[in-house]
């Protein structure tokens, strides 16, 4: 493409008013954004920071900057610092320069700096809010009874963040403006939607599909005795309608305790966040949105006079919101495409953009009903198509629109007649028109996707276009698409089989590997000489059944397998340990550096025992927590993906397995047993009560009747498929098993059983690539711990050492000491550390948090520790740490510890003389260290090149 066609140049043209624009797959939606805003940016009363331009990935902004640059007057570094950029980045950079005080707007004693952490990664997010969740347990018994009904507690994360996605925030004695009415939910909305589904079908002839749902109606449940009966709820016999006061009997029920408990929970988790001196990504949106909302005189300030949004379907409510409030005129334009709107677990709202019209007058009312927030008209609103597809066959693109009109099971209906209203079809702009459109099905679905693979490698009947021109296909044109992950894993081990070469890129279960699992069974053994630790050790060390049971019997563990087990009881650290175990194994390379970085943020973030770790891994495998990969592909690799992470890209062969039953979709639901939705609110599942004087976890029937009306998410299955079917340029291919799914048999396809004959590749220039693991840049400061600029090999020079359970116990001590709890010294470590501690005169403080802020290279750069012991007097600080160390052999590198703590302090007591010391806990030498100076440390961590390996303590 290099000139606009008809409808990208109407786009273009077009900067001023409010703009929806419905951009369809292929149709060159950044190549007219970007013009578009070059356009505005090269008029003469216009810079770039009077243009915010929002996408919702960090690599998206940076290939606009280019593509803008090469058609504007500005280069790269004039527009390096325009707001070009995501939402989260967005909310950051306002939150860093004003935020301050932010917290304080909801009555939070605390404070947003420039050291605040953003933490990226879910599953050391989980690990720290497991901490918090279990101090707020033991400090509010009266929410006990919501507990007892929780199986797992972190469910309770994500009902804030979904809560936050929508402006719904917790103040100190309540709820942030009308944020409750949200929990309440909408009684009117949810009659309309209750009275439509019970409607009789077939001219009155046939039940309505809610009283044939409510069939079902206590079905592997345990409802209170006063739970109506099915017959009472239904109807009596014969009618084809359930009794409509039934609407407002399961809508109505007293929820205040509920909504106090979730308050509760969501309004200390914000303070605990905060005071760990960390905010994840719904939370920077929340506190944005409030100090734009409060400071009138900053959203002025900072307000643009042009506001872009592209792929504005997976926008949120609090982000179409923050947009609002962002913008100072009604040059507003929003670009995106529902049919590709697949992230509500996310919290997309598909609505921002399929309701355009009415959300944006209904947000405009709310943001404006106390002061006018936004003070330009919501109409006119002009809505611009692009249509011409420059990607796909005219084929692919007929055959695509029918996945939004296909039933995704027996029982879905769909109203194909609105669906084709919203539908605006593409036309294709591509040479060559030859596409093939099949679908397989074989019992052994992997060798029949490897064996199709094979026909099509250099088969005529698959030519794809490139350049203008025909060439037969190459591995490197073949994408294989799943909806869930597993089909890929399983996929790839069949493919190495027969040295096929397949190059995986997508999410994995992070601790389901062979390296976690190795990891938690040594972590077993070294913790209680686990039976458990020991059986994985010796199975994978090739024992069998039979000799596993007789060496666990006897306890006759091989010899160096006990030496082993006393090398890692000598290290001191938990990456120590790993490290050990990973290079004992052969485990190298970015896969276990990724585990090694989630295992030391999770461990040092929440000051965990090793026991807590490994309950920390053993949840991990339970949940099966993610982390995304990307392969080293070949120079000639067939890709395997997910359907969302294939969103955005293209192949010129897709192949879409796994189409089989209770896989596409995926079979469940939710299993929360608080959850939250429109329009029925904040609702619980199950419920603590006592029956008949016996407790026992209830089934709500109310919330049982009200999650039978809500439609099933079907559309969002619908939009995935269309998603996977236009990421094919020339031909598409569908594979399923032994069950085909539902969507399969109802596509106009034929589907064909297909006989695999799978052939050993023996080809040098292709690849088979094994998972890496590709760690994240955080968005905001990166974080790292004092520890990141030690060099570990000096730790593992040290001959003798106690083992790092033996350093915790004796700073337990020393902790519990201070702040003058009944112990006593166990050991000579101990008294000599309450010898020491005795003999201080000044304040003492435990446990202190230290955050030092650094710029390296033009980045920020913030290093998060913890300090065992500071003694202050009216002149003086001293830092202290306690080392349990035989030697001070590695003495030099606990200096750049200390050196982190020193400019801390120094900070904080800019009146005082600051010194820093160790103390050794093995013969009570104390021993002052002179710290390094900030430039040092910048030097070292730029030598460290830890940037790409972040922890977060």
């Amino acid at each position: 493409m290099t000139s606009p066609n008809d409808q990208q140049q109407d786009l273009i043209d077009s900067t001023e008013g409010i703009h929806v624009v419905d951009a369809g797959a292929g149709t060159g939606k950044t190549f007219t954004v970007t013009r578009r805003y070059a356009g505005i940016i090269d008029q003469d009363d216009v810079e770039p920071e009077d243009v915010l331009l929002v996408t919702f990935t960090n690599n998206a902004a940076t290939e606009m900057k280019d593509r803008i640059v090469s058609h504007c007057e500005y280069g790269m570094r004039e527009l390096s610092d325009a707001p070009i950029q995501t939402f989260h980045s967005l909310c950051h950079d306002i939150l860093m320069e004003h935020g301050f005080e932010a917290p304080t707007l909801l009555g939070i004693d605390d404070r947003i700096t420039q050291s605040t952490r953003i933490i990226e990664d879910e599953t050391v997010e989980q690990g720290l809010f497991r901490e918090f969740i279990r101090r707020f347990i033991d400090d509010h018994p009266e929410h006990d009874d919501f507990f007892r009904g929780i199986t797992n507690p972190t469910e309770l994360l994500g009902l804030i963040n979904q809560l936050a996605s929508k402006g719904v925030f917790p103040t100190a004695d309540g709820w942030y403006r009308n944020g409750e009415r949200h929990l309440d939910g909408d009684f009117e909305a949810f009659k309309a939607t209750f009275d439509e589904l019970n409607e009789p079908r077939n001219d009155g002839n046939k039940q309505s599909r809610l009283r044939y749902k409510l069939g079902r109606y206590g079905h592997e449940k345990c409802f209170l005795p006063d739970a109506p009966t099915k017959a009472e709820l239904r109807g009596s016999r014969g009618t084809k309608q359930v009794p409509a006061d039934v609407s407002r009997e399961a809508f109505e029920e007293n929820r205040e305790d509920l909504k106090q408990f979730v308050h509760d929970v969501y309004y200390e988790y914000l303070s605990f966040a905060l005071g760990r001196n960390y905010l994840n990504f719904g939370f920077l949106q929340l506190f944005a949105f409030v100090l734009l909302c409060e400071d009138h005189q900053l959203r002025e300030t900072i307000e643009f006079e042009y506001v872009m949004i592209d792929e504005f379907q997976d926008s949120s409510e609090i982000q179409f919101k923050l947009a609002l409030l962002l913008a100072g005129t009604h040059n507003f334009c929003v670009v995106g495409d529902w049919k590709q709107s697949i992230y509500s677990f996310q919290y997309a709202a598909v609505e921002n953009i399929t309701q355009f019209e009415s959300r944006l007058d209904r947000f405009v009312d709310e943001l404006n009903a106390d002061f006018e927030r936004i003070s330009f008209l919501t109409s006119p609103i002009r809505e611009i198509e692009l249509i011409e597809n420059y990607r796909s066959t005219q084929s692919i693109l007929d055959f695509s629109e029918q996945s939004l009109v296909t039933p995704a099971s027996s029982t879905d209906r769909i109203d194909a007649e609105a669906v084709h209203d919203r539908i605006v079809s593409l036309s294709s702009n591509v040479t060559h028109e030859n596409s093939q459109i099949e679908a397989i099905q074989h019992e052994d679905e992997e060798e029949a996707v490897l064996t199709k693979i094979q026909e099509i490698v250099g088969n005529e009947a698959y030519q794809i276009e490139d350049d203008g021109e025909l060439r037969q296909p190459e591995y490197k044109d073949i994408a294989v698409l799943t909806r869930t992950r597993d089909f890929g894993r399983e996929l790839l081990s069949v493919a190495e089989e027969y040295d096929l070469p397949l190059a995986y890129e997508g999410g994995i279960e992070l601790f389901r590997s062979d390296q976690a699992k190795l990891l938690l069974a040594w972590l077993r053994i070294l913790e209680s000489d686990s039976e458990r630790g020991w059986a994985a050790v010796l199975e994978e060390a090739g024992y069998s059944l039979e000799e596993v049971r007789h060496t666990l019997d006897h306890e006759a563990y091989p010899s160096n397998m006990k030496a082993f087990r006393a090398e890692l009881e000598a290290m001191e650290t938990i990456g120590g340990i790993a490290e050990r175990v990973f290079s004992q194994y052969g485990y190298d390379g970015s896969y276990a550096d990724v585990l090694l970085t989630t295992i030391q943020s999770v461990h040092n973030s929440t000051i965990q025992t090793r026991g807590d770790l490994i309950r920390f891994i053993e949840t991990g495998i339970d949940d099966g927590s993610r982390h995304d990969v990307h392969a080293s592909a070949g120079v000639n690799s067939v890709t395997v993906q997910t359907i969302h992470a294939a969103k955005g890209l293209e192949h010129p062969i897709i192949i879409l397995a796994n189409m089989n039953s209770r896989r596409f979709p995926p079979s469940g639901g939710s299993t929360n047993a608080i959850t939250f939705d429109d329009p029925i609110g904040l609702r619980q599942r199950k419920q603590y009560a006592e029956d008949y004087g016996y407790p026992h976890i209830h089934d709500n029937w109310r919330t049982d009747v009200l999650r039978k009306c809500l439609p099933r998410g079907y559309d969002e299955e619908r939009r995935l498929l269309y998603v996977a079917m236009t990421r094919a340029k020339s031909h598409l291919v569908f594979s399923a098993g032994e069950n085909p799914n539902t969507f399969l048999e109802e596509l106009p396809v034929d589907l064909e059983e297909y006989h695999p004959d799978v052939q050993e590749v023996h080809d040098g220039e292709t690849t088979q690539s094994h998972f890496e693991i590709s760690i994240p840049t955080p968005a905001g400061p990166v974080g790292h711990s004092p520890h990141s600029l030690m060099n570990d090999d000096v730790f593992e020079e040290v001959e003798e050492g106690r083992g790092s359970e033996f350093g915790t116990r004796t700073h337990e001590f020393a902790e519990q000491y201070v702040l003058g709890d009944a112990v006593e010294p166990a050991n000579d470590d101990e008294r000599h550390i309450k010898r020491f501690i005795d003999s201080l005169d000044g304040e003492l403080r435990v446990e202190e948090d230290a955050y030092l802020p650094l710029t390296v290279d033009g980045g920020r750069v913030t290093i998060y520790g913890i300090i065992d012991l500071v003694h202050i007097r009216p002149a003086t600080v001293e830092i202290i740490d306690f080392k349990t160390d035989l030697s001070r052999i590695v003495e030099t590198e606990y200096r750049k510890q200390l050196s982190v703590y020193y400019h801390v302090l120094s900070e904080w007591f800019p009146e005082r003389d600051v010194t820093a010391s160790i103390f050794y806990t093995v013969d009570g030498r104390h021993v002052d260290i002179e710290p390094l100076s900030k430039s040092d440390l910048i030097e070292l961590v730029r030598q460290k090149s830890i940037g790409s390996v972040y922890s977060f303590v």
